[in-house]
């Protein structure tokens, strides 16, 4: 665990910000930051498959791939967590970024739900090679947890994960200007 960590409490789901490895928690699943296509390559989906092993990829290539604001669900293979999330996320100038990211959150967090999962980690979305500013992903992000906990959810415990202090700082000092 990374030495920055926030926890606070969202109708009785706890929402953390956590400095991390998002491969190395202890969560029902992690959700990996894909592309339409499922193809695991750089970054988090990187991690995720050099950790996972290549049951994870054989299970994408199966689903085949998934429209952007969507997500779809595979096992875990080797990682701890029990399945991995695949939300896809906008590209940043392709216009209507917001609502995309939205609604790949909001699906994440709808199909951990569907599948009775108690604990999903969500890493800022976008943001690597797709371009999403980190502020811009820290604001949507969190805007949508606070939005879909305050709908009625099984979920005890939502963490966004993030890879360094830095980001970890942006979405930090985004929590701390409340949801809007």
């Amino acid at each position: 665990m990374g030495k920055n960590h926030v926890k606070i409490q969202l109708n009785g789901t706890e929402l953390e910000l956590l400095e991390g490895d998002i491969t190395e928690l202890d969560v029902d699943a992690v959700v990996n930051p894909a592309n339409a296509d499922l193809k695991l390559g750089a970054g988090v989906a990187g991690a995720i498959l050099e950790k996972g092993g290549k049951s994870i990829q054989k299970e994408c290539n199966r689903i085949g791939g998934t429209s952007v604001g969507t997500a779809v669900i595979t096992g875990a293979g080797e990682l701890g967590a029990k399945h991995v999330i695949h939300a896809v996320g906008p590209k940043m100038g392709e216009g209507d970024e917001d609502r995309k990211l939205s609604s790949a959150v909001r699906s994440a967090l709808a199909l951990a739900d569907r599948h009775g999962l108690k604990s999903i980690a969500v890493p800022a979305i976008s943001t690597g090679a797709f371009a999403v500013p980190m502020d811009r992903c820290a604001r949507v992000t969190l805007t949508e947890i606070h939005r879909y906990l305050q709908g009625g959810t099984k979920l005890d415990r939502v963490v966004v994960c993030l890879l360094d202090s830095e980001v970890f700082g942006t979405f930090r000092k985004e929590l701390r200007r409340g949801f809007r």
